[in-house]
């Protein structure tokens, strides 16, 4: 096997052609120059060079090699530096599960002070439920997540992103909308509802049994997504209680209303979630940077 001073020697004499001022510019005499020379064709196993007493050229697999010499010269000298940018948190990956409320909220401006702060350190995003971002917190999988409570607070560390009200999802022109007023439950009474599945989306689903006089024979669909409820609300399947931050969406067909009772709690809680026992060096460093922002 080559090494790397053999490298460098022959990559001097390809670029000076001539022995001595190769030797001359790293530093050393002409004949240690020819022995590494002579160890690195033995060790590839072909000429690298056409040598006499005149001039030095290369063979045509020297001229091929020279450009993988160089590439792993550079590679060489570039790997301390990775690896110190690496342990610094300057370089490397973060990888940060969302959920997909969050997508179309908070997720775009806090990437873009993320991405300020480690600017050569690479996001990879996951979009998952809270349980599977606790999963992937545990086992090392992910990072950081943008997550609804509970969660266990003696093994993540966290920060309230922001909190904001429920309103309810209505059909553009829905009899609610000219109410001109909070909708109560008893309002509700009689409506077609689009709800929360109980497993899959089980932070909102308990949210919003707890808040409100859920009908549950009114119930006509269940899903997991805000982004399907809403697109169901827009082709008029009936009314979804929704996050304020679905206004976002900007679905036509649909209008939201204030819920009362709902809009002065701001009970929709994101926060962002690690594991306390921080690996990732780019995670600590964000984490001293970071200045995080609620709204």
């Amino acid at each position: 096997m080559f090494t790397f001073d053999q490298l460098a020697g022959f990559i001097a004499v390809a670029e000076e052609l001539h022995f001595g001022r190769a030797a001359e510019r790293l530093n050393m005499t002409q004949p240690p120059l020819s022995r590494q020379i002579q160890k690195l064709e033995k060790s590839i196993g072909t000429e690298l060079l056409e040598r006499d007493n005149r001039k030095v050229e290369l063979t045509h697999a020297g001229k091929a090699f020279l450009e993988e010499a160089k590439r792993l010269m550079a590679l060489a000298t570039r790997a301390p530096l990775t690896a110190r940018r690496i342990a610094t948190g300057r370089s490397g990956v973060l990888r940060v599960g969302f959920t997909a409320a969050s997508g179309f909220s908070i997720l775009g401006p806090l990437l873009e002070e993320i991405a300020e702060i480690l600017p050569d350190v690479d996001i990879d995003l996951q979009e998952l439920v809270t349980g599977e971002q606790i999963q992937g917190l545990l086992t090392g999988e992910l990072d950081m997540g943008l997550a609804r409570p509970p969660f266990d607070r003696e093994v993540f560390d966290s920060h309230l992103l922001y909190k904001e009200a429920m309103v309810l999802a209505v059909p553009a022109g829905h009899r609610l909308a000219d109410l001109s007023r909070p909708i109560e439950d008893a309002d509700l009474r009689d409506e077609p509802l689009i709800m929360h599945s109980p497993t899959q989306a089980a932070y909102f689903y308990d949210l919003v049994i707890r808040m409100h006089n859920i009908q549950h024979g009114n119930v006509i669909h269940t899903v997991s997504q805000i982004l399907t409820m809403v697109s169901l609300v827009a082709a008029r399947r009936g009314v979804a209680f929704v996050p304020h931050s679905a206004t976002l969406l900007a679905i036509k067909g649909v209008e939201f209303l204030p819920l009362a009772g709902s809009s002065n709690d701001d009970p929709v809680e994101l926060h962002a979630i690690w594991n306390r026992k921080v690996a990732n060096p780019a995670l600590r460093r964000l984490l001293q940077d970071f200045e995080f922002r609620t709204e």
